[in-house]
């Protein structure tokens, strides 16, 4: 990740950081882009693998013998769950792409924000493309109510698990920063 690094960055100011309790990492901005890209990268690997496992098993599911007997609500989910799958994995390969385009350009802050940006639209259909897996074969293994409660509950927990718990973990940060600045009576 060395590759952004230009002449006299060396010597650039260190950057505290936003606050962190005392555990401020005192890193240059190239070095605090150099770090997150590697994070996001991180993330992204473990993300990718799960898309690749879905998209595999969705592209298999046209060629078993039971596809035939899908009716048109079951097509369509399959259709959309398909393309949604097809875009998440599109979404989370594109910081890859875009690296690759912007490589040695100087670029990383950008690179890096950019990245998080279509990690987290990529989360956003990720969770539309579960919906609709357990959606279908829930509607085909034991009927479209069941189906329709299971890919509302595979929904709602995604919800909650990516969206809700950290927004509820960044207010609690919030709270108790706030609680460590005002002084003491």
């Amino acid at each position: 990740m060395d590759e952004e690094r230009t002449a006299g960055d060396e010597a650039a100011p260190r950057d505290p950081g936003p606050p962190s309790g005392g555990r401020d990492r005192h890193e240059t901005p190239l070095e605090r882009a150099d770090r997150n890209f590697g994070e996001l990268l991180q993330e992204l690997r473990v993300t990718q693998t799960g898309v690749q496992i879905l998209f595999a098993f969705l592209l298999t599911l046209a060629f078993s013998p039971r596809f035939a007997a899908l009716d048109s609500v079951q097509r369509a989910t399959y259709i959309a769950t398909l393309l949604l799958a097809v875009l998440a994995a599109a979404l989370f390969t594109a910081p890859a792409a875009l690296h690759r385009a912007l490589f040695r350009r100087g670029a990383k802050p950008q690179i890096v924000q950019m990245s998080s940006r279509l990690a987290t639209a990529g989360l956003s259909v990720l969770v539309l493309a579960l919906t609709g897996s357990v959606l279908l074969v829930v509607d085909v293994a034991a009927g479209r109510a069941a189906g329709i409660a299971a890919g509302a509950g595979t929904f709602a927990v995604c919800a909650g698990l990516w969206g809700v718990l950290p927004r509820l973990v960044r207010r609690s940060l919030a709270r108790a920063e706030e609680g460590t600045d005002t002084p003491s009576p």
